[in-house]
């Protein structure tokens, strides 16, 4: 029975959801977790730093592939293996990030899906632009132990100067450090903010979301979670639609494609919803644009 390494980088908890339709993703291609394959999981607890052994562990165990979710799982998987398959999430140009050679042909033991970081603070700026169209300073929160955080803040950075807006740019990577940075947001007296997108974020996101409202600070994130346990907005990727894929990929392995001839699918399918509770609550009425956008209100 063939035996699935899956490496994530944040709790399994808050991704319980994902797993399971990872899961039907699997079985479309014919695998059932207990039946005819194993999946042996590995989570790192928003601690980006245990990633590297978890996966030299995946390795050693000589799993017939492994999941990665996201960036900073798929990068450690990669350093420890260039044989063992490898099928990730990220968040980033899986290119840059030295993963494939390119995404119509990767050209290597890894593929996945990418999910067009760029392209959404930009949207999630917008979006926050057009709910407060008088706000000047936004913050934004990231994890500096995430390797794609330069290539966040640039992104965000560069999308806010054309809107006119200015960043507040604050780190953390644990509660007491997400604490300190409302402190700091606070202070500063910003009008809104954007969250990174991180799996420690979004495994913290009812902390967030509870911070936002105490200090009257409107929020979107990438998750829909974080709207639906009280955040204002969320904005990003179907990971629903993102974890079937990953599954379907990696039952596609075991039959035996190569991920060096399976393209890196774009993830194109993108949620928006907001929480008209929390919009009461901050005092701000949603304009009928964002309210007809959305998925979910």
């Amino acid at each position: 029975m063939p035996v699935i390494g899956f490496l994530g980088a944040g709790s399994p908890g808050p991704f319980a959801p994902q797993v399971a339709v990872f899961r039907q993703g699997l079985a479309e291609a014919g695998y059932v977790e207990g039946r005819n394959v194993t999946i042996e999981y590995r989570w790192a607890e928003g601690q980006y730093d245990r990633l590297p052994a978890m996966a030299a562990e995946l390795v050693h165990r000589q799993v017939a592939a492994i999941v990665t979710f996201p960036i900073p799982a798929a990068i450690a998987a990669k350093a420890a293996t260039a044989t063992i398959p490898i099928v990730f999430n990220v968040a980033g140009d899986p290119v840059k990030l030295g993963l494939v050679a390119g995404l119509a042909r990767p050209g290597s033991n890894a593929t996945g899906v990418n999910s067009f970081l760029a392209e959404l603070g930009a949207k999630q700026l917008g979006l926050l632009r057009e709910l407060l169209p008088t706000a000047a300073r936004i913050g934004l929160l990231v994890n500096p132990t995430n390797a794609n955080v330069e290539g966040v803040t640039k992104d965000v950075t560069t999308a806010a100067a054309t809107l006119g807006l200015q960043i507040d740019v604050v780190q953390a990577s644990d509660s007491r450090e997400i604490e300190a940075a409302f402190a700091t947001l606070v202070r500063n007296k910003t009008n809104a903010l954007l969250i990174g997108s991180d799996v420690f974020f979004s495994s913290r996101r009812g902390q967030l979301a509870t911070l936002t409202t105490r200090h009257s600070i409107p929020a979107v994130q990438n998750v829909r979670e974080f709207a639906e346990v009280g955040g204002l907005m969320s904005y990003g990727t179907s990971l629903t639609e993102v974890f079937r894929q990953l599954g379907v990929y990696t039952g596609r392995i075991l039959k035996g494609a190569k991920p060096a001839d399976l393209p890196v699918v774009q993830s194109t399918k993108f949620e928006f919803v907001i929480n008209l509770p929390t919009a009461r609550a901050l005092g701000i009425e949603i304009p009928p644009t964002l309210l007809a956008r959305a998925d979910e209100v």
